[in-house]
């Protein structure tokens, strides 16, 4: 029975991707900052850990207590929506953190049980905000787009050991609580000048024509955990897809 341990569990994509693997006959190291074993189902196969992806101490113990992986599944992010103008380095740094530098330790850490064992996926959850170019999103972006390219170049540079890492890029998904989530972090980033253009853009957002479900993140992150090509890129959702078909 393989095990997959996935970050950023406590809501939206990571939770569903777990209950997803779960379903699947999986074995579930469910991650996150502070754990909530009430949101998932009671199960021996279940185990709820207590990590957080800017802490090496903390990847250090929730590696050890889970024990040996077959999947690693990064899905822990933060949300940044404001005009990047406003958007104090601090806080791009804060994003860039979990985002960009959360994915690379917790890639790092697990890669050489994986080249030894000559197995292992890992699967790197971004969003399509990397497909195509989109307003007040512009540190988001950058930490996200990172990510693909690293996650490129690491699918090269690790297939000789059998190690096989992938994308999972999701589209807009106004239902999760990502925006919620980073409310605090965002207060204060639409100036003045910026405001008449943001409400246009934000109105936008809340009539989408096509979005994102926390079932289609975690139907493509299984997709990829189990996908023994050479496809790097899996698009979730039907505006990510038609995003990632118009490059």
């Amino acid at each position: 029975m393989k095990t997959v341990l996935i970050t950023g569990c406590s809501s939206g994509y990571g939770l569903e991707t777990a209950r997803h693997f779960h379903s699947q006959g999986w074995n579930v190291v469910a991650t996150m900052r502070t754990p909530r074993e009430n949101v998932l189902p009671r199960s021996e196969r279940i185990r709820v850990l207590s990590l957080d992806v800017t802490q090496p101490e903390s990847i250090a113990a929730a590696l050890q207590a889970s024990g040996p992986i077959d999947v690693l599944v990064n899905n822990a992010g933060i949300g940044m929506l404001g005009a990047f103008e406003a958007t104090p380095m601090a806080t791009i740094r804060e994003v860039f953190e979990t985002n960009t530098f959360g994915v690379m330790s917790m890639t790092q850490a697990v890669l050489p049980g994986f080249r030894e064992r000559r197995s292992g996926v890992v699967v790197n959850v971004t969003s399509s905000a990397t497909l195509a170019p989109m307003p007040l999103v512009a540190a988001y972006t950058a930490s996200k787009t990172a990510i693909e390219g690293f996650t490129g170049s690491l699918a090269h540079e690790l297939r000789a050991f059998n190690v096989r890492v992938k994308l999972v890029e999701p589209g807009y998904g106004p239902t999760t609580r990502f925006t919620q989530n980073g409310e605090a972090r965002m207060a204060g980033l639409i100036p003045e000048a910026y405001a008449p253009y943001a409400q246009s853009v934000f109105a936008a957002y809340t009539q989408p024509a096509e979005v994102t479900t926390e079932t289609d993140v975690a139907e493509a992150v299984w997709r990829a955990a189990n996908d023994a090509s050479q496809q790097l890129r899996f698009p979730a959702g039907v505006d990510a897809m038609a995003l990632a078909q118009s490059k």
